[in-house]
């Protein structure tokens, strides 16, 4: 029986400056961890690609990108993820060339592919409800809940998600000093280290409240203190992929569809309050959008609803 191809290993220079490319990311730009993780893996299929095909990485031409980007296609990469692609050999190379490493960017001049433009995800009201009952005070029948310290926490990380609209990342990184209990608000840092402040409801001022003077004291008890507001039961920051973990967890409990992540409490956060009667400038600001034009993509999600109320309600449908 004939042995399987071995698999191409990454131009060892090559792999070294892609490691450096990425602490530069990390370091210079504070991209975070998901997004530098997605460049890494990203580069370093593109370093196999040009040893199975004998292309110098540091000197590719636009027809060695334009067979590369063929042959995701060819695999039946989505439209997105073959962009995600070439805007990660975009940066790179860009970096290559001010390091003296590049003569030219051979991915500067190629054209993103054409995707069709697919509306946020949004979570319906009622399974919000059940998201939120998952952790919270209530019982299922309406009675008092003795909730645990990891209930405590997971609620309170659930309804900040949805009050502010916060990126995971985001929440990962909200430091304890940043949460204003008593103006009702919490100072953010998003992309590009831009902050924002954000007003939160009592409700989830209340179940955040309940985190930080039961669960976290819990978690830390014994331990090095920590800035970051949200904690691991071992007293560490609690990391973005835990974040996610969590989510899926609450939603098989909640009886509600796996195909939601955390960043959809975002579209939904933007949506109601766009359907609320919140003007777009607030939202934009509130979201930590550079471009008002990013923000706009919400009100379609409301006029498809009124669309919806319109042809239910109207006499002649």
């Amino acid at each position: 029986m004939p042995s399987a191809p071995r698999r191409r290993s990454v131009d060892t220079r090559f792999a070294a400056d892609i490691d450096r490319f990425l602490d530069d990311l990390t370091a210079q730009r504070r991209f975070s961890a998901h997004t530098v993780r997605n460049y890494g893996n990203d580069l370093r299929d593109w370093g196999r690609w040009c040893a199975r095909k004998k292309v110098d990485p540091y000197a590719p031409g636009h027809r060695d990108l334009r067979l590369y980007l063929a042959d995701l296609a060819a695999a039946q990469y989505a439209p997105a993820t073959v962009n995600r692609r070439l805007s990660s050999l975009r940066a790179c190379y860009r970096w290559l060339v001010v390091e003296g490493k590049a003569a030219v960017n051979p991915a500067e001049v190629m054209q993103s592919l054409k995707k069709p433009q697919r509306l946020p995800r949004r979570i319906s009201p009622d399974e919000m409800v059940r998201i939120l009952s998952v952790n919270g005070p209530l019982a299922p029948d309406g009675s008092l809940r003795t909730q645990t310290n990891e209930q405590l926490r997971d609620q309170a990380l659930l309804e900040f998600l949805y009050a502010c609209g916060a990126r995971i990342s985001e929440a990962s990184n909200l430091k304890l000093a940043d949460v204003d209990f008593t103006h009702l608000q919490v100072k953010v840092v998003g992309k590009g280290d831009k902050q924002r402040l954000i007003p939160i409801h009592e409700l989830a001022v209340e179940a955040m409240r309940a985190y930080a003077d039961i669960a976290r004291p819990a978690f830390l008890a014994g331990k090095p203190p920590v800035p970051e507001f949200f904690v691991s039961t071992r007293g560490n920051r609690m990391s973005t992929d835990a974040m996610r973990k969590m989510f899926k967890a609450t939603l098989a409990k909640a009886g509600v569809s796996q195909a939601y992540s955390p960043h959809d409490m975002r579209h939904t956060f933007a949506s109601d309050l766009l359907e609320g009667g919140a003007d777009l400038r607030s939202v934009q600001e509130m979201l930590g959008h550079s471009s008002l034009s990013t923000t706009q993509i919400y009100t379609h999600l409301s006029a498809d609803r009124l669309t919806r109320v319109h042809r239910q309600a109207h006499p002649r449908g």
